[in-house]
């Protein structure tokens, strides 16, 4: 009997982190998608000596890491569910699980200017985006991310 309830602790733990594993790895394969889809290759092609630089995004609330190596060329981009092995920035996504992909989908979705750079300002006052190490790398990934210049969201009247 004392086995038994083992072995059910062990799967319910083996389940957990499963789940946290799969909902990281979604994240990376919806960026991945997005930047595929709607990338533009002129924020990359702007990405200059900072290529082969790795990004790693940390979200605590889902205890896991994303890392991003910044490219010149779109087709090259690919955001893995990881921990990065080398990273010159660290960004820190501090929200609760329930607002990861809103805030995420925020950042992606904002265009890559100034005033999209400026949006942010408010989730950087409120510490739910902390930046530790280069904060020009971790913004040219942002700009990388960033599709909202892309055709599909002109409004057709």
């Amino acid at each position: 009997m004392n086995q038994t309830i083992m072995d059910l602790d062990k799967r319910e733990r083996r389940a957990k982190t499963l789940l946290k594993e799969t909902r990281i790895l979604n994240i990376a394969r919806l960026a991945n998608m997005l930047v595929d889809l709607f990338g533009l290759e002129a924020e990359f092609q702007n990405v200059g000596k900072r290529a082969g630089q790795e990004v790693e995004l940390y979200i605590p609330s889902l205890d896991g890491y994303l890392t991003f190596q910044l490219v010149t060329e779109k087709k090259n981009f690919e955001c893995r569910s990881e921990k990065a092995n080398n990273p010159v920035a660290t960004v820190i996504l501090n929200v609760k699980r329930e607002n990861v992909l809103k805030v995420v989908s925020n950042i992606i979705r904002s265009k890559a200017n100034l005033f999209g750079l400026i949006k942010l300002i408010p989730k950087f006052i409120t510490r739910k985006i902390v930046i530790k190490g280069s904060l020009l790398t971790a913004l040219t990934l942002v700009k990388c991310l960033m599709i909202g210049k892309n055709s599909v969201y002109k409004n057709k009247l």
